[in-house]
């Protein structure tokens, strides 16, 4: 019986390796097995036609004016993570791109009045969106002040005017905060890292590692990327090309042109749907031109003067 049964184990392996090999041999089986591969490729191309590369750093990278350490591999590789999330973001990065071409020209306008440097710009894009955001923590607008510091630094809050939404006002004030932290820290970029964590929280990492760059200093994670966020949009929105955005100039988000101020300061009540009426638009656009008009009305003392936007007439 086992002689039986090993003469037909030997006759099946031979039969299975005469089989394997006729498909190594068989021009066939090898056509066949191209093709496959070649469609299998074809097809994954066709659902994803795009090219992901790995982007190239120099060291010349600079934020404020001050040089960041590229040299440093840590410093390095942070700033690559930055750079690749936010490439690779792409609904996040065309609207930061749309939405810059609108508002840029105001903050830019309002930093080189306070000698704030430029690059404070992005710093906006990182804080909002560029956009009346709020938080978790209850931070609003594009330069998300909390309301004891939005307080502090002269904006007005209340249940019927918030100027934290006030674009021109809140950038003022996030301009004052800005050169004290720049006063008390010593560098713009620590003053920026501060913006995130407070001017505190910076000044004691730095006593307790005894270092004095924000780039050697080790933080939490939200603090310890911040400003290299900060650097990856600074980057990509100031050459969207080379990180592969094609955003013609028309589809970009237009600055709201050919606009007036209109005083507004008798004691009273101002009724907000009146004033919109009166200049020709909508109660909707006249909230979307003066995102801190809240209510529908304004209490007015007397004592202050509010200037409402809208279209020359």
């Amino acid at each position: 019986m086992i002689k039986y049964i090993s003469i037909l184990a030997i006759s099946l392996g031979a039969f299975f390796s005469t089989a394997v090999l006729s498909s190594y041999s068989n021009p066939d089986v090898e056509t066949v097995a191209a093709k496959e591969h070649t469609a299998a490729s074809n097809s994954v191309s066709q659902n994803l036609p795009q090219v992901i590369k790995a982007i190239t750093l120099d060291n010349n990278f600079y934020f404020a004016g001050e040089k960041v350490p590229t040299e440093i591999f840590d410093v390095r590789e942070r700033l690559d993570r930055e750079l690749l999330v936010n490439s690779y973001w792409h609904s996040a990065t065309v609207q930061n791109i749309k939405l810059s071409n609108r508002f840029f020209p105001v903050i830019e306008r309002i930093l080189a009045e306070e000698g704030v440097p430029d690059d404070f710009k992005y710093l906006a894009v990182a804080e909002s969106g560029l956009r009346n955001a709020t938080s978790s923590a209850g931070a609003k607008g594009f330069w998300q002040f909390l309301k004891s510091t939005g307080k502090e630094y002269g904006l007005e809050i209340n249940d019927e005017v918030d100027e934290r939404y006030h674009l021109e006002k809140s950038t003022r004030a996030a301009c004052k905060y800005l050169k004290r932290q720049k006063n008390k820290l010593g560098s713009w970029t620590l003053a920026a890292a501060a913006y995130n964590a407070g001017s505190r929280r910076i000044s004691e990492n730095l006593s307790q590692q005894g270092m004095n760059s924000y780039y050697d200093i080790n933080l939490n994670e939200e603090t310890g990327r911040y400003v290299f966020r900060i650097l990856a949009l600074k980057s990509i929105l100031s050459d969207p090309t080379r990180f592969g955005f094609q955003i013609d100039e028309s589809q970009k988000y237009a600055p709201y042109s050919d606009m007036v101020n209109i005083s507004y300061k008798e004691e009273g009540i101002l009724d907000v749907k009146n004033v919109a009426l009166n200049n020709g638009i909508s109660y909707r656009l006249l909230k979307v031109y003066n995102p801190w008009l809240l209510d529908s009305k304004i209490t007015m003392s007397g004592r202050k003067e509010y200037f409402i936007q809208v279209p020359r007439r």
